[in-house]
């Protein structure tokens, strides 16, 4: 009896101690489910933080909740709560130039930015995805709205639709990169840029291979709009009819409604189509596009205040070194306002327009890296100043006004140079015995040689290159913006202008411009890179090698040939040189003020 009651008691106790350990089987696998749920919950949140480029909350985490959560687990809920520098990059488009892949990006990132080009391989499905990392060349602000990166040229066999770009020292995962595959535009056929005029649009586009120099017809395009917040896969809401066509410019009528849309819109994309309109056949095609419309707030300011009488707007490729002693010195002669259009430079010309502006000279330095489109800069510019200049130049940093007339007698030197070129634009623009409008001013231009130098002058072009050919070559120009044609047709430095105005070429005696268009070789080979003209072939190019945008003799390489000091030297001028240091240079120590700024 008493070994049978002892049996059932070992018997009652083993059943609660197997119900005890059921009880406490279930609430682990309770509790392990739960902490699941929690983790997905928080990549949830994570992600949906990203993806919100607006709304970004920062999770605040107990030190006792981080101990219990995984290494992976912890290090997903520190970076959501990454400063905001780390926000999500994302890509709006890719285009294609000959030498490098450009990155439309949303946001605002600076020039110097730490940033990699994350490349990405195809490969078969199922398989892991290979990817590659490169240095970014540089980065830089576009607009209001976005900004662009340089990456190299995709590796072969990597997908150029799939570059994307993340931040050094931040993990390269899905949740920093949020991908926006377009096919990838070409730089020879997009729509880069476009802006508003009155109740028209101008739009710059490549690829509509209209003839140089002359109008087309406008019948035969119209102009397309899509609102920022339509599917970026989807059809351009607004279409319009354009009204000129010249080059690689087309203007259309505005869309109702439009202008008051812009500042709630945040830019509005915008393509140009050729075809017809009023086929139900819908035989237009469009070009691929990334540029918008957008409403400044500082247009309006700038409407509003009173204009500068001369200003001047030229396109620059690494020449920082030579601004300085270009800006101050046309600024002596009355320039007030500049327009620097950057194509895709790599020097430091943002520290020197930073300097230059501390030193209250008004420069507006412009991104633009749309390569053999100088027509259409100047003309972009040309839009873009009227609101500001009365009278707009377009030359080259390596071009000086020099008046013979009033600088030949030393004694005048201090009061000849201040506003002398004011003086010519005002007084030119009166020389008129008919009814015409002067809205363009011409000046000659001389072309100095390298003058039996071998290395860039220290104390800069006026004072180093003396020696130049006997006969001009060309003209450049001071237009007024308001009197342009509609069309903004251009041959590079001069405009067609509106009907009933005239040009007026300035007499030799009175003024030209010193172009010191073939320096030392060092300084000179840069040419053979790329020619920023639309319709001038590149020099490594085997056509129109007898082109006067071509150095004589030089053929299609970079090849410095002999005695290239001694060359383009037929006339001694040291006219304005002998000016500049008499005028400029520090009496005690012999500087001038470009050199001791710079060094």
């Amino acid at each position: 009896m008493d070994w049978e009651q002892q049996q059932r008691r070992k018997r009652k106790r083993f059943g609660r101690s197997s119900s005890h350990a059921q009880f406490l089987t279930r609430r682990s696998l309770f509790l392990c489910l739960a902490f699941f749920a929690f983790l997905l919950f928080l990549s949830s949140s994570r992600w949906f933080s990203i993806a919100a480029a607006s709304f970004r909350p920062v999770l605040d985490v107990s030190s006792t909740t981080l101990s219990r959560l995984s290494t992976s687990a912890s290090k997903s809920t520190l970076d959501n709560s990454l400063s905001g520098k780390y926000s999500p990059l994302r890509i709006e488009r890719r285009v294609l130039f000959p030498d490098h892949l450009l990155l439309m990006v949303t946001g605002e990132f600076s020039r110097d930015e730490k940033l990699v080009c994350l490349y990405h391989k195809s490969v078969a499905r199922g398989l892991k995805q290979e990817t590659l990392e490169q240095s970014v060349l540089s980065t830089d602000r576009y607009d209001e709205f976005r900004s662009i990166a340089r990456c190299p040229l995709p590796p072969r066999n990597y997908s150029a639709s799939a570059v994307d770009l993340r931040w050094v020292g931040v993990e390269a995962d899905d949740h920093w990169l949020v991908r926006n595959r377009h096919p990838v535009a070409s730089w020879e056929r997009v729509v880069y840029e476009a802006a508003i005029d009155g109740d028209t649009v101008v739009v710059f586009a490549k690829g509509l291979n209209l003839r140089p120099h002359k109008e087309s017809n406008p019948t035969e395009f119209s102009c397309h709009f899509r609102l920022r917040n339509s599917n970026d896969n989807g059809d351009y809401v607004l279409t319009t009819k354009a009204v000129t066509a010249a080059q690689e410019i087309i203007r259309c009528s505005l869309p109702a409604g439009v202008s008051s849309t812009l500042d709630k819109e945040k830019g509005i994309r915008v393509t140009v189509g050729r075809g017809s309109v009023n086929t139900k056949a819908h035989l237009q095609v469009t070009l691929p596009s990334v540029a918008r419309l957008s409403n400044s707030k500082l247009n309006e300011l700038q409407r509003n205040q009173e204009k500068h009488e001369l200003c001047v707007c030229t396109m620059v490729w690494n020449q920082a070194a030579a601004l300085r002693e270009w800006i101050m010195y046309h600024a002596w002669l009355g320039v007030g306002r500049w327009f620097i259009y950057d194509n895709n430079s790599y020097d430091d010309i943002e520290e020197v327009v930073r300097e230059l502006n501390l030193e209250n000279y008004n420069i507006s330095r412009l991104t633009w890296p749309w390569i053999k489109t100088q027509e259409a800069g100047f003309s972009h510019c040309a839009l873009r100043a009227r609101d500001e200049c009365k009278w707009v130049g377009f030359f080259d940093v390596d071009e000086f006004f020099y008046f013979p007339s009033k600088y030949r007698r030393q004694q005048e030197y201090h009061t000849a140079g201040r506003n002398a070129l004011h003086s010519l634009i005002a007084n030119s623009s009166a020389s008129t015995s008919n009814s015409t409008t002067i809205a363009e001013i011409r000046t000659a231009c001389h072309s100095f040689g390298p003058s039996g130098l071998t290395s860039y002058p220290p104390q800069g072009v006026t004072l180093g290159y003396t020696c130049r050919l006997q006969s001009p070559e060309r003209h450049k120009s001071f237009v007024r913006p308001d009197l342009l044609d509609p069309t903004l047709l251009n041959v590079v430095h001069h405009f067609r202008l509106k009907r009933g105005s005239g040009f007026f070429d300035v007499p030799k005696s009175n003024a030209v411009i010193n172009h010191y268009k073939y320096q030392v070789w060092e300084t000179f080979r840069a040419k053979f890179f790329r020619r920023v003209a639309t319709y001038v072939v590149d020099w490594q190019e085997a056509q129109n090698e007898g082109s006067k945008d071509r150095a004589p003799g030089l053929g299609t390489e970079a090849i410095e040939p002999p005695n290239w000091r001694l060359q383009f030297c037929e006339v001694w001028d040291t006219g304005l040189r002998d000016f500049v240091q008499t005028l400029f240079s520090d009496p005690l120590t012999g500087y001038l003020p470009w050199e001791k700024a710079s060094g």
